[in-house]
């Protein structure tokens, strides 16, 4: 007597399998690779410049923009004398999306949806008087490998904040609320707690 075979039951990202191996946090990471190689046209270009100098120079205005904030806003909010490190662990705990540092100012550049520079710019026009910069149309960023991390003995772009997933951005009222506190803070510099700024 012939039997049918079992149906076999649709599996689930992430779900084991016996003898597979799965590793969420490298399909992750190449999820965030691809979107990121998403924003340009020249994406063998990008991926050399990832392999020789581990950051590539991105277009931003499309599927992205960035908001540069100096590292002596940070600072003033987190009323220290903070490392990279504190700042690093500050930005995850307040920001909701990936963030970019460029150790040598430094820089962080919060990574925003395309349209913020547009459709914020009364906001946007504000910051500049703390030096804080919305980069979108006609600029590009040094963006780092997705696995590039902070490393004391290199002054290279690395995540402060990690994209944790594919096309999950900072939500740009969560970073104005950041920018204003921080900008509360340069002028109020003895004035405790550190303000709210989450959402």
């Amino acid at each position: 007597m012939n039997s049918e075979p079992e149906p076999e039951h649709a599996s689930y990202p992430g779900q084991l399998q016996p003898n597979v191996l799965v590793h969420p946090t490298a399909d992750r990471r190449l999820a965030v690779e691809h979107w990121l190689l998403s924003t340009t046209p020249f994406t063998d270009r990008a991926r050399r410049e990832w392999r020789e100098s581990g950051v590539a120079m991105l277009p931003l205005g499309g599927l992205m923009s960035a908001v540069r904030i100096p590292g002596k806003l940070l600072t003033a909010l987190t009323q220290t004398t903070a490392t990279l490190q504190d700042v690093d662990a500050f930005l995850a705990a307040t920001l909701d999306g990936p963030v970019i540092c460029d150790p040598r100012a430094p820089w962080y550049y919060a990574l925003v949806p395309g349209r913020v520079p547009s459709t914020w710019s009364r906001a946007v026009a504000e910051w500049r008087e703390a030096d804080v910069v919305c980069l979108g149309r006609d600029s590009y960023l040094a963006v780092p490998k997705v696995d590039a991390v902070p490393d004391p003995t290199v002054r290279d772009p690395h995540w402060s904040v990690p994209m944790e997933s594919a096309g999950v951005l900072c939500e740009p009222l969560v970073v104005a609320r950041l920018i204003a506190a921080a900008r509360h803070a340069m002028t109020e510099p003895d004035v405790d707690p550190v303000p709210e700024v989450g959402r």
